[in-house]
């Protein structure tokens, strides 16, 4: 690859485009009376060395990235409650902005590791000064208990090279195991969390304009 700026140019500005957009969905939400789906949104271009280690682990060549390589561009939307997901994802299906080509659910499929989040796979586009170019982007939707899960498990994987020694791993499934009790949990307080959460910021906005 002789110039990763001008590759990676369209995928950040896929991130950042969809952000926009995403936040955009929240941002009404939080006008309406209605509970927000979205608690809040991320995204990244994957780093250029994070990038060739993939690469080399799953013999991509780079001239084959574009096409073989879903999550160049990365968004993550996390929610409050399990439930929530299944909100988001349906908005996402409603959209004409994009293409999905592949859902893969490691909520009912979790991980063997314990990972649990909903992936989808957009085809977005781009408009560039040489046209249209559509772009590949892997979103993500997970619970606030499954993101703090995942990136831990991220930053142990980092640490230990993707070898995480057996004891870790143990402890990692049963704290996976963990996370989705609470979200369980959650869901069955959610009505009562929400009506809570409301009347927090109910009194915020009237101490505001007194």
């Amino acid at each position: 690859m002789s110039d990763w700026g001008t590759f990676l140019m369209p995928y950040k500005q896929a991130v950042e485009e969809l952000k926009i957009k995403l936040k955009g969905i929240r941002e009404q939400y939080q006008r309406s009376s209605h509970h927000t789906p979205i608690e809040f949104v991320t995204g990244r271009v994957k780093p250029i060395s994070s990038i060739l280690d993939k690469a080399k682990r799953k013999n991509i060549p780079l001239n084959e990235l574009e096409d073989n390589m879903q999550d160049l561009a990365g968004v993550r939307i996390v929610t409050q409650f399990v439930e929530d997901i299944e909100t988001v994802v349906k908005l996402i299906r409603t959209r004409g902005d994009f293409e999905i080509i592949e859902e893969r659910d490691y909520i009912i499929e979790k991980k063997p590791s314990g990972y649990r989040s909903y992936h989808l796979v957009l085809r977005y586009p781009v408009q560039t000064i040489e046209g249209e170019k559509k772009i590949l982007v892997e979103l993500q939707v997970r619970t606030l208990a499954m993101n703090f899960w995942a990136t831990i498990e991220h930053s142990l994987n980092y640490k230990y090279s993707g070898e995480i020694p057996e004891d870790i791993k143990i402890r990692l499934k049963r704290a996976a195991e963990a996370a989705f009790k609470l979200d369980e949990e959650m869901s069955i307080i959610r009505d009562e969390v929400r009506d809570a959460q409301e009347i927090f910021i109910q009194k915020q906005e009237q101490g505001r304009k007194l």
